[in-house]
């Protein structure tokens, strides 16, 4: 079985160890998946952002933290801050790579065997998304090389444009 696999469909329903959250600097919430997974996952999950906010004041772009995942199907959230796209694509693909590069080292630390993704900063922060594709499948590739502990990575995308690219790019 191929340990990469893309889908469409909604992330908030997937049985998976951990689902990751495209959330913003504050941790507090907002539009896109980040709301979809604050709504469904009720507030347990706000909760326990509010507690990291206050331990170390949000989540700089590009890193990660863990809270468990409320109501969710998943045992925990991956939150993770994506950049938002300003044209300086050198500093913003080292920032996106980053995201995925500390949520995948953040679910093995957490003992997780399946992690499931957004296509992260492709919404409202406006990355190119043929580009946070090939990102997020090298970053991807280039850490189930090294580490064998996850099962499976599965790229959820919410709109067709994004699953026909990983589609495409994973040659499905």
């Amino acid at each position: 079985m191929n340990r990469i696999q893309c889908i469409k469909g909604d992330i908030t329903s997937l049985q998976v160890d951990v689902i990751v959250n495209a959330a913003n600097n504050s941790l507090m919430g907002g539009g896109g998946v980040d709301g979809a997974i604050h709504r469904v996952g009720g507030p347990q999950i706000l909760d326990e952002c509010m507690a990291i906010r206050k331990r170390q004041g949000g989540c700089p772009t590009g890193e990660a933290v863990i809270t468990t995942a409320g109501n969710l199907k998943a045992k925990f959230v991956i939150h993770t801050v994506g950049p938002y796209w300003t044209g300086n694509s050198e500093e913003e693909e080292v920032l996106l790579a980053n995201a995925y590069r500390n949520c995948l080292t953040l679910a093995v630390g957490n003992l997780a065997k399946t992690i499931a993704f957004p296509n992260i900063s492709t919404g409202i922060y406006g990355f190119p998304k043929r580009r946070a594709a090939e990102i997020a499948i090298q970053e991807v590739s280039d850490f189930l090389e090294r580490d064998q502990s996850l099962d499976q990575v599965i790229f959820c995308c919410f709109d067709l444009e994004n699953f026909e690219i990983y589609k495409a790019l994973l040659k499905m």
